[in-house]
């Protein structure tokens, strides 16, 4: 089967190269998608307060937990495919994509409906402010609607950076995320719709590029096809998926349970600290997005040269990654120690939400390096179909490390000893990973291997 439209073959050329000019559109693609997430709370925050703002970050944890289950399926599909793509065996591309699709479609419009009757009961689980409620279960409620757009929008992008594009997946994001902020000021700032219309926005924006993805998917790629004759599900390609996903799945689960737990301690301290912790813990991530893209990059490039049996290209290529990770962390970490108060200007004018923003952001800006090294080495495993292992890290680091520290810190230290607890995590969960990498036990994880065994 032909393999021309942009697919690219990971397994040839000097690693640094190839590994770069994947990843950087990539990065863009990644850099648009958290802008276009951040684009309500910056709308929000600056036309309707800081108890919107607030709403806008509460749902947001909320909703990460929802969609979790489906996110790490779609992840280990997202990796079956990329070794087969690698091992050249294009018929199986399209079977698993196709089984792919129809689940993430379902199991999105059944989240939509289980999101819409919940919304109320888990904001007063989460112990959210009441002034904040309100507006969170107006915005959830509308937001939480469109999740069967969002998750067949994240399947099909997913997929293509899968089989090596990353350039179409990019410019995929660039348009919803100009429609959102676009939609964004007209609902809010011409319309006067409030915090609905800016989940209004969002849901229009994601349906509006989930089309278009379709219609080049459908149109344009010889791998890739969901039209009527080619959808059809494929139960071994999609145990296959889940057997690798699964575990992420339960991982995802976990870690949006523990976002949430640590949610309802950081809700403990009132309205200000809640807003300043989402705010912030958006810049964290848009700053952070650099190193971050290089574990989805290594995912597609470790998947695709484990098909093909080249363990030396993996590591060179987790080294490199490596490399860059130093790099920008120390570049990140200075603009945030020069201008982080200004980043939180963006989000609100209150000061007390900026000065505890500022905070955040000086204290999880040291922890970086460790931030990037832990998902650039989940990234080489996640590519490996190796995802057992990084369930069991995170599941540890969070429920018996991150929750119980930041619960008795933030005793001792108040709000700060939160942000201390989160950068401890990270560090002995990077401890972990690291020892497990150098063992070399993930070699033999690949559902390509597997297959040719059976």
């Amino acid at each position: 089967m032909s393999t021309r439209t942009g697919n690219r073959d990971l397994t040839k050329g000097a690693v640094w190269q190839v590994i770069l000019r994947f990843a950087f559109p990539l990065l863009l693609g990644n850099l648009l998608q958290q802008l276009y997430n951040v684009t309500d709370s910056v709308i929000v925050g600056q036309f309707l307060g800081k108890q919107a703002l607030a709403a806008v970050s509460a749902s947001f944890f909320i909703y990460y937990f929802i969609i979790s289950l489906v996110i790490g399926i779609g992840s280990g599909t997202s990796v079956v495919i990329s070794q087969f793509f690698g091992a050249k065996q294009y018929e199986k591309v399209q079977k698993a994509f196709s089984s792919f699709f129809i689940f993430m479609l379902v199991a999105g419009i059944l989240l939509s409906i289980a999101g819409i009757i919940f919304a109320k009961p888990m904001f007063k689980l989460t112990n959210t402010p009441e002034d904040v409620i309100p507006y969170a279960v107006s915005y959830f409620r509308i937001y939480v609607g469109g999740t069967f757009l969002f998750v067949t929008f994240n399947s099909v992008i997913s997929i293509l950076r899968g089989v090596g594009e990353s350039v179409r997946p990019m410019l995929f994001i660039l348009l919803t995320t100009v429609l959102n902020v676009v939609l964004d000021l007209l609902f809010i700032a011409v319309f006067h719709w409030g915090i609905e219309g800016a989940a209004r926005a969002t849901v229009i924006a994601q349906g509006i590029g989930m089309c278009v993805a379709l219609v080049y998917v459908n149109n344009a790629h010889p791998l890739l096809s969901i039209k009527k004759k080619d959808l059809l599900f494929d139960m071994g390609l999609f145990k296959e998926g889940l057997r690798i996903g699964l575990p992420t799945s339960v991982q995802q689960c976990a870690i949006a349970l523990g976002l949430i737990a640590l949610l309802g301690i950081v809700n403990g301290f009132g309205t200000d600290t809640l807003t300043a912790y989402g705010a912030a813990g958006k810049i964290d991530t848009i700053i952070i997005q650099a190193v971050l893209t290089f574990s989805g990059a290594l995912a597609a490039f470790c998947g695709q040269n484990i098909g093909a049996g080249r363990f030396d290209r993996v590591r060179e290529g987790v080294k490199f990654a490596m490399l860059v990770n130093f790099l920008l962390s120390l570049a990140t970490f200075t603009a945030i120690y020069f201008f982080g108060d200004k980043m939180m200007l963006a989000f609100t004018r209150d000061p007390n939400v900026i000065a505890i923003g500022q905070e955040y952001l000086l204290i999880m800006g040291g922890f970086f390096i460790v931030h990037g090294g832990l998902n650039i080495f989940n990234g080489a495993l996640r590519g490996a179909g190796d995802t057992f292992f990084t369930m069991i890290v995170s599941l540890t680091s969070l429920w018996l490390i991150r929750i119980p520290l930041a619960s008795w810190f933030s005793s001792i230290w108040g709000r700060v000893g939160i942000w201390w607890a989160i950068g401890a995590s990270l560090c002995i969960g990077l401890t972990m990973t690291y020892i497990y990498y150098r063992l070399g036990l993930w070699k033999n994880k690949g559902a390509v291997r597997k297959q040719n065994r059976d």
